[in-house]
């Protein structure tokens, strides 16, 4: 699914023109809801990209990213890539598992739509160049993605 159009972010620049959402397994998912997950945090960082690819896989996709890409062994919640100039613009990439979400949200007591969204704009965060091995990145990141997923569940 592609999303064209743009959130602006609090210096006057585009925050995002497109977001491509591809569901890679089973759990239909409103992908608007992720769409704006991503935009919202780049907003809130005061980040701009020209695209972002969300790809929602299944536990056993993960676990092979997670091995390739890592060298982790399982499925993780989201593995981000870093944004990257490309001859279309500035892009990034972000991979969440929707099984790990759905864990993690019965343990965090939200719905599995709510937990998306955060993972969603963790990853995109880190796209950006956002780090959270540190206390204070791991404040500042969570902070973020927390007003970004409930600024893009809001009715």
């Amino acid at each position: 699914m592609d999303r064209d159009g743009a959130t602006v972010n609090e210096s006057g620049e585009q925050a995002v023109v497109r977001v491509e959402v591809r569901n890679l397994q089973t759990v239909t998912v409103p992908e608007q809801v992720l769409v704006a997950a991503a935009r919202e945090a780049l907003a809130l960082a005061g980040e701009t990209l020209d695209s972002l690819g969300v790809a929602l896989v299944d536990a056993e996709r993960m676990a092979r990213l997670n091995r390739e890409f890592l060298e982790r062994s399982g499925p993780t919640d989201v593995i981000a890539f870093p944004a990257e100039q490309t001859e279309e613009g500035r892009s990034g990439e972000v991979i969440v598992c929707v099984s790990v979400a759905e864990e993690q949200a019965q343990e965090q007591g939200h719905s599995l739509l709510r937990e998306l969204a955060v993972l969603v704009a963790h990853g995109t965060l880190h796209t950006v160049g956002h780090r959270d091995d540190t206390e204070t990145g791991r404040q500042v990141m969570a902070d973020l993605q927390e007003r970004a997923a409930t600024r893009a569940l809001a009715p």
